[in-house]
């Protein structure tokens, strides 16, 4: 291809796209086009400008020969590139779900162990309270056994006594059997006291512990609402760029085939009226040239007649004959 003419019918295949369309790749036919532009057409002349447009022309139809297939291969690896990018998120969607799938196991087993070890706690609480409260209740037990022990010794010490003395005793059982009453009543109160506060706090504990799981379960929700609002945002955000590009792509392209339609319009105006301009020109030269030989006829028929005895008809005759090369060795200089 030595002429720029020759690359407007250039027929890029697809495979050849992928060595083309890259850096430099275009380099070649870039340097035919300046080789075929590269000349300098005289613009005095109505031939030299003619050749200036069209060798304009010319670049401009070489340049769309071969952008349209370059812009046929770019179309194609943006939408193979839309398929990787859904397999990708896809892929990493069901390795998110897999994860909690996988997880969500040990999850509910370290909720199942706290709840294990708080029941087990207040279980431990419980345990102790009552060994307390069986301890107490041996003291007490022991302390009766004592008291009693000790009033039988007293009671034969007091059939050894005086009479007189029986009413005393009797007084001071009565009254130590009262206050053992009322020592047992003040230790059963207490125990009751500190069985309910034990409870309490056992149940206060439960239910710290369930708030506290509770709280837990709402924390691994939210992480997971979060994430999953994030994987929402960051699709919607991918979505919307890749829309916003598609549309600044579609918009580039309208606007270069409009340029180029422009372009190809201006061109073919060009050339129309250096079309037109050429016409009149000739029309021009013609209707001089016309009025020339007229000019010349004019004269030879003037000379025919002042200079011989014809008449004006006979020298127009003559004329006509010389004009069709009938009169050899004549010859009419216009």
């Amino acid at each position: 291809m030595s002429e720029v003419t020759d690359l407007t019918v250039i027929e890029i295949k697809a495979e050849q796209a992928p060595a083309l369309y890259k850096s430099g790749g275009l380099d070649d036919y870039l340097e035919q086009i300046r080789q075929a532009v590269n000349e300098v057409p005289d613009l005095s002349t109505k031939k030299g400008r003619d050749r200036v447009a069209s060798l304009a022309a010319s670049v401009s139809r070489s340049k769309t020969a071969i952008e349209k297939p370059g812009r046929e291969y770019l179309k194609r690896l943006k939408e193979a590139v839309r398929p990787a990018e859904a397999e990708i998120k896809r892929f990493v969607d069901a390795c998110d779900e897999l994860r909690d799938a996988t997880r969500r196991p040990l999850t509910e087993w370290e909720a199942e162990q706290e709840r294990i070890a708080a029941e087990k706690a207040a279980e431990e609480e419980r345990l102790r309270i009552e060994a307390e409260e069986k301890a107490a209740a041996e003291v007490l037990k022991k302390q009766r056994e004592s008291d009693h022990e000790m009033a039988l010794l007293m009671n034969d010490a007091f059939d050894r006594e005086v009479e007189e003395k029986k009413a005393e005793a009797e007084r001071q059982r009565v009254a130590h059997e009262e206050e053992l009453k009322r020592q047992a009543a003040e230790q059963a109160k207490r125990e009751a006291e500190e069985k309910a506060a034990a409870e309490l706090a056992a149940a206060k504990k439960r239910e710290e512990d369930a708030i506290a799981a509770r709280a837990q379960a709402e924390l691994l929700a939210k992480q997971e609402r979060e994430r999953a609002e994030y994987a929402a945002a960051a699709a919607a955000a991918r979505a919307e760029r890749e829309k916003q590009e598609a549309i600044e792509a579609e918009k580039r392209k309208a606007q270069e085939e409009a340029d180029r339609i422009k372009r190809e319009a201006e061109a073919k105006e060009a050339a129309r009226l250096a079309e037109e301009k050429r016409i009149a020109d000739e029309k021009t030269a013609r209707e001089a040239d016309v009025k020339h030989r007229k000019a010349v006829g004019t004269e030879i028929v003037n000379a025919l007649t002042a200079n011989t005895s014809i008449s004006r008809e006979q020298a127009i005759e003559v004329l006509k004959a010389m004009m069709d090369g009938l009169v050899p060795r004549t010859q009419i200089n216009y």
